[in-house]
């Protein structure tokens, strides 16, 4: 082999490197759901579907984050019903004004 695809090769495997880190950072696989094959190959496969989606909505967004705070955020915000790419581009201000309840009058609070 010449030294360009040595080369070449390493900085591949360079990438493989760095996509497991990714995977073992954002997405711990400490235990198997299921001890058979098939199970544990679903749970690998849904972690790199995961792990795709999330690089698909990083590039997507204007605003530059981190991929473990992207992953981290949306784990938080899990349930929430409110756009995870809106929760992330607008600034907290923003987003308190349109998604903070209103709150009642004391007096109808109280009403006695």
């Amino acid at each position: 082999m010449s030294t360009q695809e040595i080369g070449q090769l390493c900085k591949l495997r360079w990438q493989i490197e760095l996509l497991f880190k990714q995977l073992k950072q954002n997405f711990p696989l400490k235990y198997f759901l299921r001890d058979n094959e098939n199970a544990i190959k679903i749970q690998i496969w849904c972690t790199l579907i995961a792990n795709l989606l999330f690089t698909v909505i990083r590039k997507g967004i204007k605003q530059k984050i981190s991929f473990s705070n992207l992953v981290s955020f949306a784990r938080q915000h899990l349930f929430s019903d409110h756009k995870l790419t809106y929760l992330i581009e607008k600034t907290e201000k923003e987003w308190r004004l349109k998604y903070q309840p209103k709150l009642a009058p004391q007096a109808l609070l109280f009403d006695g």
